[in-house]
This record gives structure tokens, sequence and C-alpha cells, in this order.
């Protein structure tokens, strides 16, 4: 009975801890629920409680560009273009008798320099100096013959007038006058051989008549050369020559000599032209001169192509290297004076006719006279004043009087205008 009574005991007392435990965890549960409910009620009171934000109006900034100041002054043209310098004067050496050359000057090479009538290729002359004697020898003969026809006419002569005084003879065979005419003519033609003769043993030098420098060489002693054979290239260093290729407009600017001579009562000289070009690593600078235009107008291109002329390129100089045929040079004319016009950049013209101009902290759209572009500057003849003050960035959108700030642009000649 004991161990019965035991169980009955343990089963209490676990019947008890169950409803404790229940009852613990239904108050941690009210509880928690509690506090929940007070959080709600809390968040609702602040919620309820909140001022509104005050709203700040925001300030829109006016776009900031570059601004540079207009003066209007008097404006020197000047044209640019670009081309390759060119000899004034070239020739090929060419013989026009034939021989073995004997001889060749220690200057006749490529790149060499000459003088005019420096003999530069000798041709054996040993042939040429004999047809020059028999060609003499042939002059002498002529002229005995001519001397023995007239002698012998003179004794006619008197033999006539011994028979036949005051008469004339009926045929002038009789006085050899036929006879005299053939010598006379043999005589001409020995002298005029001998003259040839002569010309072909002066030819056996090759010489050119100016002073040049030698573009290429193809020659060597022991060679035999034919007449109309070319030897070589040379040119004169005396001047050479850039063409220019400029749109027809252009030449509006500046003076071009477009008269057939200077002896022309119309002749006009051409304008000064400023020669660059870079050569050994550094820019070096020459003087020249417009001296005509090419014939002809380019039919694809529509250009005219203008003759710059540049005298003395191998001047010796220490500052500067000559002007080689073959450079790349830069071409700056120097044109007429247009007075009172305002240059500004080139991209700071809108449409090929508008402006921005700032004035007040505002764009201003201004329309223009536009008299000329180059590449980088604009020519305005009108609808600028001096001192005002051109915008110089672009803009995506742009309305007439919007606000804008200014700073001056890189190169400006002043600051902007207000309101910066």
């Amino acid at each position: 009975m004991k161990p019965r009574k035991r169980r009955c005991k343990r089963r209490t007392q676990e019947t008890s801890m169950s409803k404790g435990a229940w009852i613990r965890g239904l108050v941690q549960a009210l509880i928690a629920i509690a506090v929940l409910a007070g959080g709600v009620v809390m968040f609702k009171i602040m919620i309820a409680m909140r001022k509104p934000p005050v709203r700040q109006p925001r300030a829109m900034a006016a776009p900031l560009v570059n601004a540079q100041k207009v003066t209007v002054e008097d404006a020197v043209m000047l044209v640019r273009g670009f081309g390759t310098v060119q000899p004034k004067v070239q020739a090929n050496v060419v013989p026009q008798v034939a021989g073995k050359v004997v001889f060749i000057d220690s200057g006749f090479v490529n790149g060499g320099f000459f003088k005019a009538g420096q003999p530069l290729v000798k041709i054996d002359d040993r042939d040429y100096q004999l047809a020059v004697q028999n060609a003499l020898a042939a002059v002498a003969s002529a002229e005995v013959t001519v001397t023995r026809e007239q002698a012998e006419a003179a004794v006619a002569k008197q033999e006539w007038d011994r028979l036949h005084p005051n008469t004339e003879p009926a045929s002038p065979l009789l006085l050899r006058e036929p006879q005299i005419r053939q010598a006379a003519a043999q005589l001409q033609a020995a002298q005029a051989q001998l003259a040839k003769a002569r010309l072909d043993l002066e030819r056996t030098v090759l010489s050119l008549p100016f002073d040049g420098r030698v573009a290429q060489e193809g020659v060597d002693l022991g060679q035999f050369l034919s007449p109309g054979q070319s030897i070589a290239t040379a040119y004169a260093t005396e001047a050479v020559e850039i063409v220019v290729p400029l749109e027809d407009r252009e030449l509006a600017w500046f003076s071009a000599p477009l008269g057939p001579a200077p002896t022309n009562p119309g002749y006009v000289e051409g304008a000064v032209a400023d020669v660059t070009a870079d050569f050994a690593g550094a820019r070096h600078r020459w003087p020249g001169r417009v001296v005509r235009t090419q014939g002809r107008i380019e039919s694809g291109s529509r250009m005219v192509n203008v003759v710059v002329e540049v005298k003395d390129p191998f001047a010796a100089s220490d500052s500067r290297p000559p002007l080689v045929p073959g450079m790349f040079a830069e071409i700056a004319i120097t044109g007429r004076t247009v007075p009172q016009v305002a240059r500004v950049p080139r991209h700071a013209v809108h449409a090929g006719r508008d402006v921005w101009v700032a004035q007040d902290g505002r764009l201003l759209i201004r329309p223009v006279e536009v008299l000329r572009f180059d590449d980088q500057v604009a020519y305005i003849a009108k609808g600028l004043s001096d001192g005002e003050v051109v915008i110089t960035s672009p803009l995506d959108v742009v309305t007439n009087g919007m606000a804008v700030r200014t700073e001056p642009a890189e190169g400006a000649q002043s600051k902007g205008g207000p309101g910066r």
C-alpha cells in the first residue's frame, strides 16, 4: 500500500507545478501585450504632436559663362594658307653633243651649289676640235674660189670692153656673175659649218645660266653621253615659290598682281607675306611677297592658287636654315586695313549672324553684321560697341534676357560684365 500512496502524492505535486507555469506564462504575455499597446499609443501621440517642416525656397544659380570684352579698332586683315616650297626656276641638265665624260666638277653632286656659267661637266672635245679645223679649211677654200671667180670676172669685163666698147654683154655668163654668186654661196655655207663646229665645241662644256643647286645627279667619269640624255636636275637659288590655294573671296582682302607684267599700266604690286616653317625642331620665318595667281581655278575645289615668292632663300643666317624646296610652310598674307571693326572668337558667332552679349547679369541675343571669318576670328562690322562683353561659352538652351554669371575667357582682354 505504501508505493501506491507515493505515486498519488507525486501526481498531485506535478499537477500543482503545471498550473503555476501556466499562470506565469499568462502573466508574461499580458505584460508584453501591455508594453506593445503602450508603445503604439505613445507613437500615435508623438505623431499627433509633431510639427510639419518649414519649406525653404531653393535659389536657382545662374549659369557661369566665359566672356570677353570687345574692342572696336582698325584691323589688318590676315589671310592664312599653306603650301609646299618649290623652285622658281628648275632645269634638266641635258648634253647637246655626244661624247665621253672627262671632267665633273666637285660641286656637281646631289645638294651641291654652283655659279652661273661654271663648268659642271666636260665631254671629250678632240673630235669637235678637228671638226673646227676642217670647217676652217673649207672656209679658206671657199674664199679662194670667190677671189678667183671675181678676178676672172674682172678679166672678162676688160676683154669685153676692149672688143665691144660702150656696150653691155647680152648674157651675165660672159662676166661670170653666176659663178661669183655660186662661190659666194659656197663660202657662206662653209662659214655656217664653221660656226656649227665651234658651237658644238662649246657645247662639250655643260653649264647653267644661273646660280643654283643640284637636286638630282646621275653621271660618272668615263660615261658616254648622247644628245638629249638627262644627267641632272638643278634649280636656281635666287628665289623659291609657294603655291597657296585660297578661296576666291579671300582675294578681296589683299592685293594680288592680276596684270600680265610689271610694265602693264594696271599692274599692282602684291601684298607682303610672312612664311613660317618648322625645321630641325624649331620654327623659322622668311619674308615673302605675293607675285601672281596661277592661270586657272581648280575645277574640283574652286580654289585660286596664289603664288608667294621668297627671295634669297639660301642667304646665310645663324638663326635659321635655308628655305629648301619640299618644305611645308604656313603663309600669312598681310591684307588691307579695315576701320572700326570688332574681333571676337569665331565660335562666339551663332548661326552666322548672332552673338550673345552679357549686360547687367543678363544674356542678350544681338544680331551683328559679320565682315569676314578666318580660322579663329570673326570680324564684326556692325552690331557691337567698344567695351561690350561677349559670351564665349557654349550653352545648350539660350533665351533672350536669361540670367548669367560671367568670368573672363582665357586670353580675354578684360573681365566680363557684372553679376558674377
